[in-house]
């Protein structure tokens, strides 16, 4: 598949979604745990955010789903202005990745590209550039050349992914997951200041998200 075509589809799609403030987006703190309700985020990604907020999101999902993809285009832009911009939610993605090596392995890039300052840039670019299901989009050339267009040393990001440095941490992001009653993708779990705790399944419309948050900020 030539890259070329499908790199350039993030520089239309980026000026609808945009990445992500640096304000916004914290670098993640691996030997300190991060627990909301009963998720533990603590191997999953940097927050996306303010630790502050009263309410966090938690976002189950996998690189190559189709209704992840489609909920990030059509309705985390709408939760990120309304509730992540303006701190009474914050945000985590805990990968559940099993449709595939791709997935995984795509999974293991933006921990990759988080030692470098640039998960959630990495995380935008997967999404921007899905394609079909195990059909190569995601494979290591495609991962690397994904890193190259977001100038990051390439390098360091290729030892990083080839020697799978961050295969165990996404494993164990899928028994997290599933240890939480997540079955499929997306699914989230949304955590009040009390600890108490709602699941949501599937790719709702904001309608669904709004309701829960508003009831908990």
């Amino acid at each position: 598949m030539a890259i070329a075509g499908i790199v350039m589809l993030v520089v239309t799609i980026s000026l609808v979604i945009g990445y992500y403030p640096q304000d916004l987006a914290k670098s993640s703190e691996s030997n300190v745990q991060r627990k909301y309700g009963t998720v533990d985020t603590t191997m999953g990604s940097p927050i996306l955010g303010s630790d502050s907020a009263k309410v966090t999101i938690v976002e189950f999902g996998d690189y190559q789903c189709p209704q992840c993809d489609n909920w990030f285009r059509t309705v985390r832009p709408d939760i990120e202005k309304e509730y992540v911009g303006t701190g009474k939610a914050n945000l985590y993605f805990v990968d559940l990745a099993f449709f595939g090596p791709d997935s995984k392995k795509a999974a293991q890039a933006t921990y990759c590209a988080e030692d470098q300052g640039k998960y959630w840039e990495f995380h935008s670019m997967l999404y921007s550039n899905q394609k079909g299901i195990n059909d190569g989009w995601a494979n290591t050339d495609n991962l690397k050349s994904f890193a190259t267009h977001l100038n990051l040393d390439r390098n360091l990001f290729d030892s990083c992914l080839d020697s799978g440095k961050y295969q165990n941490r996404v494993e164990k992001n899928v028994l997290e997951a599933k240890r939480n009653g997540a079955s499929g993708t997306p699914t989230f779990i949304i955590v009040g200041s009390d600890g108490k705790q709602q699941m949501i399944e599937g790719a709702q419309p904001f309608s669904a998200f709004k309701q829960v948050l508003d009831s908990m900020t």
